[in-house]
């Protein structure tokens, strides 16, 4: 099995989000699982992103989640 692997700017284009926004992200505490390869590679499993999505999932604006 292949395992596809985006790097930050095509993590961020697949979830409709800037770049910059998972680098805070990763900073944070990163909600959006990611793998570090070496000091400066970063790369995101794509079935990590589309879990990410679904855990974001509401019903409405005052649904809280899971998270």
């Amino acid at each position: 099995m292949q395992v596809k692997l985006l790097n930050t700017k095509e993590a961020a284009n697949y979830l409709s989000l800037s770049k910059a926004f998972l680098e805070r992200d990763r900073w944070a505490g990163a909600k959006v699982p990611f793998i570090k390869i070496s000091t400066r590679a970063v790369r995101y499993r794509l079935d990590d992103l589309e879990k990410y999505i679904e855990s974001r999932i509401r019903k409405s604006t005052s649904d809280l989640g899971r998270s």
